[in-house]
């Protein structure tokens, strides 16, 4: 089992050449909001452009996708109809997946049957890697769905809704537990907590950073933004994982120096930069 450490920023960072131009370090498409959550494909996003990636584009029901518009003209929203996500939007959000590197799904979308099933038949025709967050974790549980470049990243409770099983407080059972799950299931497992536990099936580790004033709705969707801006750079999914933990972790512990109770998921947001400084 490894720790992971600072250095993985290193690995993660590495100098960009001269030359480099929009595109090379990805486009991420998030797919996440509903008529009442405009915030997780938010987070989302904005902790993606943190992290470095080139583009975002989020789609997501009109009313969501518009509300996001306001926030910061650097991403782009694709407003689908209805309040949900379901069936009918699938064509759209599979011909704006050609041109994306990665995926995000989950924050936001709510738990509509017709979205379930939306969601199902979007991630059995994607090839590219994504991670899995909020409600997506509810629409996946058969095997055949998952592949090896999808990334989960459940809390406990969604861990339960995955598995059926309830991860224990004690560390090394914890681990144990992880690492079963994500070799039944063939993908990257990130067990969130107060120690997050990072499987491929293969290769366990567990991060240390973060604190108990991340609790705060929205810390969870900066998590899987970073993870997916890694994954449309073309980095390993485990690597990924890995680093995404770390960094979200140590945002939050910055953030929590200067608010602690007051902490918000847009102040994790705001540190990310500051924790990349320290590669």
């Amino acid at each position: 089992m490894e720790i992971v450490k600072q250095s993985i920023l290193k690995q993660i960072y590495k100098p960009r050449p001269d030359w480099s131009h929009k595109g090379n370090f990805g486009h991420l498409l998030v797919v996440g909001g509903s008529k009442k959550y405009s915030g997780s494909p938010t987070f989302n996003a904005l902790s993606a452009h943190r992290s470095g990636v080139d583009l975002v584009t989020i789609a997501a029901p009109r009313r969501a996708a518009d509300i996001i518009a306001t926030f910061s003209p650097d991403m782009i929203t694709y407003p689908l109809d209805g309040d949900y996500l379901d069936e009918n939007n699938l064509k759209e959000v599979l011909t704006l997946a050609k041109d994306a590197n990665a995926v995000v799904i989950g924050g936001g979308l709510e738990r509509e049957k017709s979205t379930m099933i939306a969601v199902r038949k979007f991630l059995k025709k994607i090839e590219l890697p994504c991670v899995i967050d909020a409600d997506a974790i509810h629409a996946i549980k058969k095997k055949n769905i998952i592949k090896r470049n999808f990334v989960l990243t459940p809390h406990s409770n969604e861990f339960f809704v995955l598995t059926g099983l309830q991860p224990e407080i004690e560390i090394e059972r914890r681990v144990a537990l992880v690492k079963n799950v994500a070799t039944q299931l063939g993908c990257i497992i990130v067990l969130k907590g107060y120690i997050d536990v990072i499987s491929d099936g293969i290769r366990t580790a567990i991060n240390k950073t973060g604190n108990p004033y991340m609790t705060v709705g929205g810390t969870g969707d900066t998590l899987a933004g970073i993870c997916g801006a890694f994954l449309a750079r073309g980095i390993d999914p485990f690597d990924a994982a890995c680093a995404a933990c770390f960094i979200n972790g140590m945002a939050g512990d910055l953030a929590a120096r200067r608010y602690g109770e007051g902490l918000m998921a847009s102040d994790l947001i705001d540190e990310i930069p500051n924790v990349i400084k320290r590669k």
